[in-house]
């Protein structure tokens, strides 16, 4: 069976080897707030290690991930965080599966889609996105209702590759100039177009109906309505921070596939569930 078949194995069904790494970092956190922050990395590469040598190389990622804390989880970790009889959740990434648990009990679990795993190469070529849903341990760190999306750089890149067509970054203060004779610009947190008799009328955007301009998607400026889009992570959102998050989805018929830009996706009355049920503060164990 091939090494990562196997940690599925043990994370899908209860195994005690993996489990016991989760049971050990929960345990950890029981201690003192600074007592954990330098036991729980010390005792992580211990077990981390032992499941390398028996499981093979496949590990070793979410090692990397785990230990390249940012500045919020360290801060998180320093603070204290649930203890071991606190419920915690654990995502398969390779079965696309979620599990909210107590210990060894299943409180809930559901069919999940995860990271796509596939990259996109920015503007002007080099660097590339990679839409890989992160390994490791995290932490809800904030919950929403009816939750808004701003579209990244990379939806608008990879719309405008999709459909053809050229991009143009509108910013504040600036202009575009179109082949009509029409002007595009921002009012207020508006873009709208300035017709040459100087009527104007305000310009809608939502996910695949963007603002397209002589052939040219436009990019809108932060902060506009034209980049705030709702319904799109369905109806609640946990976020996991350095923008991952457990969220809804207006496309059902994606759960269950490795389809997202790297969060956690959930049918809408999933993720209301488990919104309901999961404090902030709870631990995720991704693999």
């Amino acid at each position: 069976m091939a090494p990562t078949e196997r940690i599925a194995g043990f994370f899908g069904h209860g195994g005690g080897v993996a489990y016991y790494l989760i049971g050990a970092m929960l345990a950890l956190t029981a201690a003192s707030s600074l007592l954990f922050a330098h036991v729980w990395g010390l005792k992580l590469r211990r077990d981390v290690a032992r499941l390398v040598l028996e499981d093979g190389g496949d590990v070793v990622e979410a090692l990397r991930w785990s230990l390249a804390a940012t500045g919020e989880a360290t801060r998180q970790a320093q603070a204290g965080v649930a203890g071991p009889d606190q419920p915690y959740i654990v995502v398969s990434t390779g079965e696309r599966r979620l599990w909210y648990k107590k210990g060894e009990e299943v409180l809930f679990t559901t069919e999940v889609a995860t990271g796509s795993g596939k990259s996109l190469v920015k503007e002007g070529g080099g660097e590339a996105w990679l839409f890989e849903t992160p390994r490791g341990r995290l932490t809800v760190l904030s919950k929403e209702e009816n939750p808004v999306w701003s579209p990244p750089d990379w939806h608008y890149v990879e719309q405008a590759r999709q459909r053809k067509v050229g991009l143009v970054r509108l910013e504040r203060g600036q202009s575009i100039d179109a082949a009509d004779g029409s002007v595009i610009t921002v009012a207020g947190d508006q873009i709208v177009k300035r017709s040459a008799g100087g009527a104007e009328t305000v310009l809608g955007a939502t996910e695949g109906h963007e603002i397209v301009v002589d052939g040219k998607l436009v990019v809108p400026p932060l902060g506009t309505s034209q980049r705030r889009y709702l319904g799109v992570l369905g109806t609640h959102r946990l976020n996991l921070g350095n923008g991952y998050a457990l969220h809804g989805t207006d496309n059902p018929a994606s759960i269950g596939q490795a389809v997202s830009h790297g969060c956690v996706r959930l049918r809408n009355a999933d993720i209301a569930r488990l919104y309901a049920m999961v404090p902030v503060g709870t631990a995720v164990y991704i693999y």
